[in-house]
C-alpha cells in the first residue's frame, strides 16, 4: 500500500492556501521523505457562500503539477480529482499528456463527474448533461492518447481527422474515477485503472451527490468485484481511499490506532492511501510530512 500526499485544503474564504508553502517545496519533502505520490483537487469557480460554509481552495491541478513534476523524479502525480465535464475532452486529453510528459510517465488522471451546480452554472456547462459529457469524455482520452489519426462527433464539438502529438509518455495514462454510485463502478471496470471512493460525514453525501459507500468491508467486496469485472482487460484496478482521521495531524499521537485503521486499508485491498492534513504553517506541514512517514510509510 503506497501513499499519496494532497496538497492540503484551506477551507473558506479567509487567508491563502499557499500560505502552507510554494507547492513544489512541500512535493520535494514528500518525495525525499518516502511518501509515493502527490495530489491536487480542484474547483476553478467556486462561489463565495460555497467558501463561507466549509468548501475548500485550490490551484489548478494540472499547473500545479506540472510545476511538481519539474522538481521531482519519483513521485506519482494525482488529480484528485479533475471535473471532466468542465473541458473540452481534447483539452483535457493534452492537459493529462503535458503533465505526463513533464514528468516521465508518473501522471494519474484521477476524475468525477461533479457535484456543484454553481461552479456548472459558472463555467457554462449544462449540469443535466455531466454524465453524458464524461461517458464522450471516457470515449475521446484514449483516442488522443493514441497518437493516431481520429474523428469525432461529440455533444458539442466536431473533431475531424485529429492527430495529437506528442503522445503521453504512459500510452495510456491510467484514469481513476472518484465516487460511489453503481455507474462510478462500472465506468471503473470498463474503462479505467483505479477506483476513488468519496469518504466522509453524512452530510458529504448530500452535497455531493453520491451515495454512502457503506462499511470499509463493504468497499473491499465492491473493489473485488470491480477487480473480477475488470479481468477480461488484464490490467489491475488501484483503490485509493482517503484517510480522515482528524487527529492525524499531529502524527505522534495515538500511533498504534492509525497503524490498526491503515492496516484494515490494506486488509481491504486499497493500494492508495491519500492523506490530507489540514492546512497549516509552513513549518508545520514540513515537519508533518516528515513524521508521518516516518512513523507510516518507513516503519
Amino acid at each position: 500500500m503506497q501513499f499519496m500526499l494532497q496538497y492540503p485544503d484551506l477551507h473558506g474564504n479567509q487567508g491563502d492556501m499557499l500560505d502552507a508553502g510554494p507547492v513544489h517545496e512541500l512535493a520535494t519533502a514528500a518525495e525525499r521523505a518516502g511518501w509515493h505520490g502527490f495530489a491536487l483537487t480542484e474547483h476553478p469557480a467556486a462561489t463565495s457562500r460555497w467558501l463561507e460554509h466549509g468548501g475548500h481552495q485550490t490551484l489548478d491541478p494540472f499547473v500545479a503539477l506540472g510545476a511538481v513534476a519539474a522538481v521531482t523524479e519519483r513521485l506519482q502525480l494525482l488529480t484528485y480529482l479533475a471535473v471532466v465535464p468542465y473541458r473540452n475532452p481534447l483539452l483535457l486529453a493534452k492537459a493529462a499528456t503535458s503533465v505526463d510528459r513533464l514528468s516521465g510517465g508518473r501522471f494519474v488522471l484521477g476524475v468525477g463527474t461533479g457535484y456543484l451546480k454553481s461552479e456548472f452554472r459558472a463555467l457554462g456547462i449544462d449540469f443535466d448533461e455531466r454524465n453524458a459529457l464524461f461517458d464522450e469524455a471516457l470515449e475521446v482520452l484514449p483516442l488522443h492518447w493514441s497518437g493516431q489519426p481520429f474523428s469525432f462527433e461529440g455533444r458539442h464539438f466536431s473533431a475531424r481527422d485529429v492527430q495529437a502529438l506528442p503522445r503521453p509518455a504512459r500510452s495510456p495514462i491510467p484514469i481513476w474515477i472518484g465516487g460511489n454510485a453503481s455507474i462510478t463502478r462500472r465506468r471503473v471496470a470498463e474503462r479505467a485503472q483505479g477506483w476513488m471512493p468519496l469518504i466522509g460525514p453524512d452530510e458529504m453525501y448530500v452535497t455531493t451527490r453520491t451515495p454512502d459507500p457503506g462499511s470499509l468491508e463493504q468497499i473491499g467486496a465492491r473493489i473485488k468485484e470491480i477487480q473480477a469485472a475488470a479481468a477480461d482487460r488484464g490490467e489491475p484496478i488501484d483503490l485509493a481511499l482517503p484517510y480522515l482521521d482528524p487527529s492525524i495531524a499531529r502524527p505522534d499521537v495515538d500511533v498504534e490506532r492509525h497503524r490498526e485503521a491503515l492496516g484494515r486499508f490494506e486488509e481491504i485491498g486499497a493500494t492508495w492511501v491519500v492523506v490530507n492534513r489540514p492546512t497549516g504553517s509552513r513549518s508545520e506541514l514540513l515537519e508533518f510530512v516528515e513524521a508521518f512517514a516516518g512513523r507510516y510509510i518507513r516503519a
